[in-house]
């Protein structure tokens, strides 16, 4: 298919970069809207989560493995694969004027070196039927998940990987051209020095022994995975990567905006513990934030806040409502993040997830309701924010956790794949459209 033109609704993209790089007075709210009419409403997924079948990935053997930590496989997932058009005519149908979607490393390099030309065409053809339905795609190079070459040799931590990553990247702009508005290198490379706080314990099941049988099962002394590394290894690991992406995507002669995107807790100081919550955020976030001041945006997700003690995290209290995911129903969180984001930064900023799991769709409406409240009061007092993508278009293969935890604004039936739009998608389109937000 030949590229679409590039002026149909979105304003990130290639012919409005200098607007993008440099604040527009056209971001600003007029009338009686909430939020500007430039401003991007998305949905966001991940290849692995919902495409299915991704079976030359890390991820794929580890949920395969004896004694895994995963609740159950992927298998095919939403089939978002081969239904993306119909998934994508659906959430443009609703209000949606842009989706974040990720690309899959393991089926466009299937073999270090080699890259699928099919692939490659499939994933245009993705972001051509997001321009062909008046929506901006924002591309995500790497979400998670790795070919499982790379992984047999160390994985992100190989002493190549991240010449081989911006390899990677260039081959995937070259072939998209200019029909993305935005892309993410990295989704959330600081998980890690988030998670280790969690004390995930060793034993049976535990990451340590997935790398114990995976080790064994490909034979590979060096195995290696994201969530296996070591966080502070990773992070220097990812920083890297993420440098050599840009400055490939940047000599492509792509001019739509690259930036960071980070997973950030509201983290609020209890009872002395100011001091810890400082150091975690500079532990946490500090290195990204500093290597975003010289991205063109920073991408923010959040879902919940973190009560931090002066020697422990809190926990939530007693008595408080909970999602799925077992962490505490905090909406407020998002303002929090993003005023943090974008102080620190300094850069434009794109929460690129926010939203809860949860069977009860009217809390879902509730939740984005107050989480766009602090948003409105983000740009009422002048910060520069872009856009909003919730997490996620679909209820979707949640990692370890199966699929139990509903994220999605779209329910999937897991038999026959038929989607169910929820009055949160309707809630949230409405929205999008009006750039105001109705009483729940």
């Amino acid at each position: 298919m030949g590229q679409v033109p590039l002026s149909r609704r979105g304003w990130i993209r290639a012919a409005a970069f200098s607007a993008w790089a440099s604040k527009s007075s056209a971001l600003g709210v007029a009338g009686d809207r909430m939020f500007p009419e430039n401003f991007l409403w998305g949905t966001a997924t991940a290849a692995h989560q919902v495409e299915g079948n991704n079976t030359n990935s890390d991820f794929w053997l580890l949920e395969h493995l004896p004694g895994t930590m995963f609740a159950e496989p992927s298998g095919d997932a939403c089939d978002h694969y081969h239904r993306y058009p119909e998934d994508i005519r659906l959430l443009a149908q609703l209000g949606f004027n842009a989706y974040r979607f990720s690309v899959e490393w393991a089926r466009i390099e299937p073999d270090r070196g080699s890259y699928s030309r099919a692939a490659l065409d499939h994933y245009t053809r993705m972001a051509e039927t997001c321009r062909n339905n008046g929506m901006t795609p924002v591309v995500t190079l790497h979400h998670f998940t790795s070919p499982l070459w790379l992984a047999r040799i160390g994985g992100l931590l190989h002493p190549d990987a991240a010449e081989w990553f911006g390899r990677y990247a260039e081959t995937c702009v070259r072939r998209l051209g200019d029909l993305p508005g935005a892309i993410c290198p990295f989704n959330e490379p600081n998980l890690l020095l988030l998670l280790r706080r969690f004390r995930i314990p060793g034993g049976a099941g535990s990451f340590q022994e997935m790398q114990r049988a995976a080790t064994e099962r490909t034979n590979s002394p060096d195995f290696s995975t994201f969530f296996f590394a070591d966080p502070e290894k990773m992070r220097d690991a990812t920083l890297a990567a993420h440098r050599r992406a840009v400055n490939a995507i940047k000599a492509s002669g792509a001019r739509y905006p690259v930036g960071l995107t980070l997973a950030i807790q509201d983290e609020q100081a209890v009872a002395g513990g100011e001091a810890r919550r400082d150091q975690i955020r500079a532990d946490c976030y500090g290195p990204f934030l500093e290597a975003a001041r010289n991205d063109d945006f920073i991408g923010v997700q959040t879902y919940t806040r973190a009560r931090i003690g002066p020697e422990e995290d809190l926990g939530p209290e007693a008595g408080v409502e909970l999602t799925q995911m077992g962490y505490e129903f905090w909406p407020e969180a998002l303002e929090q993040t993003v005023r943090y984001a974008s102080r620190v930064s300094g850069r434009p900023v794109i929460v690129t997830e926010n939203g809860v799991a949860t069977e009860n769709d009217a809390r879902r409406v509730e939740y984005v309701r107050r989480a766009l409240q602090g948003l409105a009061r983000c740009l009422s007092d002048g910060l520069d924010v872009r856009a909003y993508f919730y997490w996620s278009a679909m209820d979707n293969f949640e990692w370890v956790f199966g699929y139990r935890p509903k994220f999605g604004l779209i329910a999937v039936d897991r038999q026959t794949f038929t989607r169910s739009v929820r009055p949160s998608a309707r809630y949230l389109g409405r929205i999008a459209r009006t750039g105001r937000i109705p009483p729940a």
